[in-house]
Formats: structure tokens, C-alpha cells, sequence
């Protein structure tokens, strides 16, 4: 069996979720170094604490960037329902105005052409 090429919103759909796994390995570094930084203004911790200390502030910083994204991912899902039930009402609302118009031309039209006929 033949392999397809992949389509363009297929495509876009990897780039994304390549993208989104960059930018979490990011955040997981970013929240890594100021754990570290947290836990270096503690002296007085053993070895052990230390890492228990890293370890729980970079768990609790990833669990805090999950629920900001998963909240962000949410509003934009109804933001996009939003707009779309704003941009069909519109449509309806255009197509409406413009069948409205044609008919009144054609109407005018029509009665332009009736009048000259006329003695």
C-alpha cells in the first residue's frame, strides 16, 4: 500500500504539537533554573532537601503552566465558537441585504422597462 503525502493542515497540526513540545521542554528549563535559584537561598538544606525542594517547586511551577494552558485553550475554544456564530449571523445578514437589493434592481428594472413601453 502507497503512503499519502501528508496535507498542509496535517502538516500544520505536527508543526504545532513540535512547537508546543518545545515551548513546554522551555518552560520545564525556566522553572528547573529558578527552582535551583529558589533553593540556593537555602543554604542550611542537605543535598537531599535541596533536590526534594527543586524537585516540588518545578512539579508545582509545570502543574501551574498546565492549568494556564489548559484555561487558555478553553477561552479560545469559545472564543471561536463566538466568532463563528458572530461571522454566520453576518453572512446571513449580507446575503440577505444583497438578495434584497438585486430583487429591488430587478424590480426597477422591470418597471423602467413596463413605463417606456407604455403610449
Amino acid at each position: 500500500m502507497r503512503a499519502t503525502a501528508p496535507t498542509a493542515r496535517q502538516t500544520a497540526a505536527d508543526i504545532n504539537r513540535i512547537e508546543g513540545y518545545l515551548l513546554l521542554q522551555a518552560e520545564r528549563d525556566e522553572a528547573q533554573a529558578q527552582a535551583e535559584a529558589f533553593a540556593a537561598r537555602m543554604p542550611w538544606l542537605t543535598a537531599g532537601q535541596r533536590d526534594e525542594v527543586v524537585r516540588l517547586y518545578t512539579a508545582d511551577r509545570m502543574a501551574l503552566t498546565r492549568r494556564v494552558l489548559h484555561g487558555l485553550t478553553e477561552r479560545c475554544a469559545e472564543l471561536r465558537e463566538e466568532y463563528t456564530a458572530r461571522y454566520l449571523q453576518l453572512r446571513r445578514r449580507v446575503l440577505a441585504r444583497a438578495t434584497f437589493a438585486l430583487l429591488l434592481g430587478v424590480a426597477l428594472v422591470t418597471g423602467a422597462c413596463f413605463l417606456d413601453g407604455l403610449p
